[in-house]
């Protein structure tokens, strides 16, 4: 099949490369040119604006969105609508907030194109090599992008249409949740092992507890790797990047009158490691690092590292 790809970062981009290693063309756009490039090289046919991306398309189109949610994502809607036609379809794979789905579907909607809100969950290298979709909106036009989702997915089980608009995000950042807590409990069990007595060797540790153990997963795998490239965790620093989505869903939980104890203090420890010398937070950073690319600090570049948003700078470095 031949569809349209807006935005080609770490995930749009890997979904761009493995759409194509799975035989389909696919037009994109990004605004950095070199991007553009670069994926050419591997049969991307690129377009240098998103008027010219759905010129290069035939209806019924169909345009995969891979934007920063909020701002990016909503300007992009509006200047995709009075582009396409009836019958299109606009698939927002990113990380938008679920409640802005049923207002996009009605947008859309008042021009006759379908509005699909998939929740793409499997990190930068899942996008490049099979991720998991959770997809909300019309069943209709889930039907016409399936062909192309199943091919994107890990596998034939790895597509689910759960819904109205909304549902594919919401599943998406419940998964979010569910996952700052996992990784919560391996990274607080890196610090028990590290401030045993024993000298645990971490990696070989994490390797046995793939093969056969009750909590063998990805993310476990992931940890092992992380610790083989950082023997030395004494050199990071604890800052521990957050996207922030998780907290919607807490604000929702509390609305809805839901407790959800591990998942609100694994939010709350992200922003307390920012203040704190802590193994656990080391671990966290590592293993979000892995899975999602947040970046990890070494102790020698706390004066470079972002600040959360309406905080100044502190006065003293941390770690």
């Amino acid at each position: 099949m031949k569809f349209g790809m807006v935005g080609l970062g770490r995930m749009g981009g890997n979904v761009a490369r493995h759409a194509l290693e799975k035989r389909h063309t696919v037009v994109g756009y990004t605004r950095r040119e070199s991007t553009r490039s670069d994926l050419a090289k591997a049969g991307l046919e690129p377009a240098s604006s998103v008027a010219e991306l759905v010129a290069k398309l035939s209806p019924p189109r169909i345009v995969f969105l891979y934007v920063p949610p909020g701002a990016a994502t909503e300007s992009m809607c509006e200047s995709l609508r009075p582009l396409l036609g009836r019958g299109d379809i606009v698939v927002d794979g990113g990380n938008s907030r679920w409640t802005d789905a049923p207002r996009r579907s009605a947008f859309f909607a008042e021009a006759g194109v379908y509005f699909l809100d998939a929740g793409t969950s499997s990190g930068a290298s899942g996008a490049r090599h099979g991720a998991c979709f959770t997809v909300g909106g019309d069943r209709h036009a889930y039907r016409m992008v399936l062909p192309i989702l199943t091919d994107l997915a890990a596998d034939d089980k790895g597509v689910i249409f759960v819904g109205p608009p909304g549902a594919g995000h919401f599943a998406k950042l419940v998964h979010n949740a569910i996952e700052v807590g996992m990784v919560q409990a391996i990274a607080e069990g890196v610090e028990l092992l590290d401030h045993s007595g024993y000298d645990f060797d971490l990696p070989r540790l994490f390797d046995n507890w793939l093969h056969g153990s009750v909590i063998r997963s990805w993310l476990i795998e992931l940890m092992a790797k992380a610790l083989r490239a950082n023997v030395d965790l004494e050199d990071l620093s604890t800052y521990v990047e957050d996207s922030g989505e998780v907290k919607w869903i807490l604000e929702w939980a509390l609305d809805h009158d839901i407790p959800t104890p591990v998942v609100s203090t694994a939010q709350t420890m992200l922003m307390q490691y920012r203040d704190l010398d802590s193994t656990t937070a080391k671990a966290v950073a590592l293993l979000r690092n892995q899975f999602s690319g947040h970046p990890v600090y070494r102790a020698s570049q706390e004066g470079r590292r972002p600040q959360p948003a309406g905080r100044p700078p502190r006065g003293r470095s941390v770690a």
